[in-house]
Parts: C-alpha cells; structure tokens; sequence
C-alpha cells in the first residue's frame, strides 16, 4: 500500500508539474498578434512565415508542402493586387473622365492584338516555368539560359533580390510582413473596385466621393437588400460585351444573384 501511494503522489506531481498542451499554446500565442485574440493556431501556423495570424479555419494548409505553395502563390497575388489597385487609381488621377473598366477596349493599337496577346502568354509562360522551378528547386535557375552572364545571387524563394530588388529600403524581415498585408489589402480592394465599377458605372474616387456628399444614402445597403427568398439587387452599369478590333468579349457582371 505504501508503494502505490508513493507511486500514485509521484505521478500527480508530475502531473502537475507538466502544463498542458492548451496551456502551451495559450503562451506561446499570447507572444504573437492573432486574427482572433485568444485563439489557439493551428500548430502549422507557428509564426515563421511572413504576416502569419494563425488563420486558417478548415485546415487547408496543414500539408507542409501545401502551405509552401499557398505561401508563395499569395505572393504572386499580392503583387499584382497591388499593381493593379495602384494603376486603377493612377489612371483616374490622370485621367478621371475615363472609365478605367473600359479603357483597354477603346485604345487604338497600330497592330493586331493577337499578335501582341501570342506574345504576352509565350512572355508569362517563360517566367512562370522559370519562378516554378525555383520553387521546385531553390536557387536551380539562378543564371540565364540565354544570356550566362545575367544571374542573381543565392535566394529564398519568392525573394530573388539582385537585379529585382537593387535597393531594399530597410529591414527585409519587416518588409515581408508588410508586403503581405499590404498585398491583402490591395487584393480587397481591387474586389471593391471591380464590383463598384459594376454597380454604379464609376471609379473609384468617385464612388468615394460621392459616398463622403451622402454617407447614408451612398452605402452597399442603399444599392442592394438581399434577405432570405428575395434579392433587391441594382442593374449591371456595364455593356454585356465589347468589341475591340472586330472581336466580341463578353463582360458580365459576375454573381449578378448575389450582389454585392
């Protein structure tokens, strides 16, 4: 009897001695920002990769290899979300009385555009091979095929340096995180604008201002009320198609049932 009661005191110390998992991954998100204050992560989300705040509700990146790929495929996303939100904005700066939507179809090219789209998907073939297979294998096409003495220095992937990024304005770790969450922005915002553009027939800034002239009666609910066996949804403010250079392009209004 005394040694299963010696036994049994020295496991609940133990016992006692050793927090829980919970309780670990309290403390260790307690050290870090989390889309959700007191939230537990998911363990594949500890924190390593840039503008990482553990969300990731159905699990979809608790594949390691998965995750790389999501990684770096919202990357490329970023990027271009935030050159395409910038360009959206410049051009009606420059140039508010065109309708950025539709701007494309009404330039006049001294070439056929099949020409130039035949080189365009050849161009971004090239590139994303290249960008695929550094993924696959870091560092492997560092040096052009074409001209050898074109190369950039050792990377990590999704951050080729050298000739893409002569300067880097400050402390890359901090750079990544903001680009993430710069990129995510943007890719919201380019949404905004697609489906703004598809309601009222404007750009951005003019929504905007005409939001701030009548905050109330400007809104997303003043354009569409959708409730359970009803939708009060507005009219598509853009052609169902265009034509450019004899071609016919359909441009719908996407979701039209469910706007916005």
């Amino acid at each position: 009897m005394a040694m299963i009661s010696s036994k049994a005191l020295s496991a609940k110390a133990v016992t006692a001695a050793r927090p829980s998992r919970r309780v670990v991954a309290a403390k260790a998100s307690a050290s870090r920002p989390l889309w959700l204050p007191g939230w537990a992560p998911p363990a594949h989300l500890d924190g390593s990769l840039p503008a990482d705040f553990g969300f990731d509700p159905l699990g979809l990146g608790a594949d390691k290899e998965k995750l790389k790929w999501f990684a770096e495929s919202e990357r490329v996303h970023c990027r271009w979300a935030m050159l395409g939100a910038a360009g959206v904005l410049a051009q009606e700066i420059a140039r508010p009385d065109i309708f950025w939507y539709e701007t494309a179809a009404k330039i006049d090219l001294p070439f056929n555009i099949v020409g130039l789209l035949a080189f365009e998907f050849w161009a971004m073939h090239f590139v994303e091979i290249k960008r695929w297979q550094d993924f696959r294998k870091p560092n492997s096409v560092n040096v052009d095929p074409l001209f050898p003495n074109n190369k950039i220095p050792d990377h990590e992937v999704g951050y080729p340096g050298g000739i893409f990024a002569p300067v880097v304005p400050g402390n890359l770790e901090e750079l990544k995180v903001k680009e993430i969450k710069n990129g995510r922005l943007a890719m919201l915002a380019y949404i905004g604008f697609v489906m703004s553009a598809q309601v009222t027939g404007k750009n951005p800034l003019a929504n905007l201002g005409d939001h701030l002239a009548d905050p109330y009666g400007t809104t997303i609910f003043s354009k569409a009320v959708v409730i359970p066996g009803q939708a009060v949804v507005p009219a598509c403010a853009i052609p169902e198609s265009v034509k450019f250079q004899g071609i016919n392009i359909p441009t719908p209004c996407f979701l039209v049932d469910l706007w916005p």
